[in-house]
């Protein structure tokens, strides 16, 4: 066999090895990482004296073993997703985005003022002004650590974070003060919460009467348009570029500083999206715990799909399910509510050191095919 075709053939083998150790790093990492913390939580489950196979199966049923159980669950994979899409395109340019909690909040603020403020409006008209009132109120808060961090390098998990928390006080703040329920203050119940938004503002049930509204297909669809943003685009590939090496990027004239507001800016708006879908697809009033901790589980979620907008999709829906499911599991085998919480933490403990793991056996990889090829020249 000629030296060239000899080359070609060993490049091709190499390629293929190299596939092989990207699915077990991208696909089978994560999902060990998640038996293994539910072999951890069932651990914890004989300590107190709980069945786990009990425990476990009360948990599969409650996310998908009845059509109420299977819709919610569908229903807290929307918010999942909007929230990792976003997560997706922060890491990508390697900025993380902890404040997705806060930029829900913002865009559930902006997707009930603006059905309040305009309920004559049709409905074709009111949920997309809806929508991208919240969309544009999330990524405004998306945006300030996203400059902070450009121009003046401060950390953005510090001030997303912070973030979080004044966004947190904005909420209670309205509750109790202009957008509180006029019928409940003139009932003296004074219950923290707004008025029911005008039904043509509420997204229409897939599958009544169940919780599941369009806004499950509205998530989807977003995860897909980041898919074909960041790899399909010049500004997808500018904002990949610069998460994996920023100093190249700046040398061949990326303006890093730019594209780190921006993924920031970005990852604001799809979580200002997720709380929108929340208000006007299930709550149908602003409420306080509306987050539900999407803005944290919505990170995990997107480093179980290993920050990939399609792998993303199958792993919100395992999220949903584990959020769903575990109300069943709690009820079934009577232990604390801490305990699924601990749980679910070990759920990310260990998707996170499998997403870190990962990134760093790929990095070895590289180094050692790098210096390969160097070696046969």
């Amino acid at each position: 066999m000629p030296p060239v075709a000899v080359g070609k053939t060993r490049g091709a083998e190499r390629r293929a090895r190299f596939d092989g150790s990207k699915l077990v790093l991208n696909v089978l990492l994560p999902l060990a990482g998640v038996l293994v913390a539910l072999g951890f939580g069932a651990f914890l489950l004989i300590l107190l004296k709980a069945n786990p196979i009990e425990a476990y199966t009360a948990l599969v049923k409650g996310a998908v073993g009845n059509k109420f159980g299977l819709t919610l669950t569908l229903v807290k994979t929307a918010p999942l997703l909007l929230v990792g899409a976003g997560i997706c395109i922060a890491f990508r340019a390697n900025v993380i985005n902890i404040g997705g909690e806060g930029q829900i909040i913002l865009g559930a603020l902006a997707g009930t003022w603006i059905p309040l403020a305009l309920p004559g409006l049709p409905g074709w008209l009111l949920i997309p002004l809806s929508c991208l009132g919240g969309v544009l109120a999330g990524g405004i808060w998306g945006f300030v650590p996203g400059i902070l961090k450009a121009r003046l390098r401060v950390n953005e998990i510090l001030s997303t974070i912070m973030m979080n928390a004044i966004a947190l006080q904005l909420l209670n703040l309205l509750l109790q003060g202009p957008l509180m329920d006029p019928e409940g203050i003139a009932h003296g119940t004074y219950l923290a919460q707004s008025a029911q938004l005008p039904k043509q503002a509420w997204l229409t049930r897939m599958a009544p009467p169940t919780l599941l509204h369009t806004g499950v297909l509205i998530a989807v669809a977003m995860a897909i348009l980041v898919y074909i943003f960041l790899w399909r685009t010049t500004i997808g590939y500018n904002i990949r570029a610069v998460g994996l090496n920023p100093d190249a990027s700046r040398y061949s004239g990326i303006k890093v500083p730019f594209y780190e507001a921006l993924s920031l800016t970005l990852a604001g708006g799809l979580a200002g999206l997720a709380g929108v879908i929340e208000v006007i697809g299930v709550q149908h009033r602003l409420m306080p715990g509306l987050t539900s901790g999407y803005g944290f589980t919505g990170i995990v979620a997107a480093l179980l799909g290993s920050l990939h907008p399609l792998g993303l999709i199958p792993a919100s829906v395992v999220f949903g399910g584990l959020l769903v499911g575990a109300d069943r599991m709690q009820r079934a085998v009577q232990v604390p509510s801490s305990l699924i919480t601990a749980i679910l933490g070990l759920v990310v403990l260990f998707v996170s050191g499998a997403a870190i793991w990962s990134r760093r056996w790929s990095a070895r990889r590289l180094t050692r095919a790098a210096k390969s090829v160097e070696a046969q020249k």
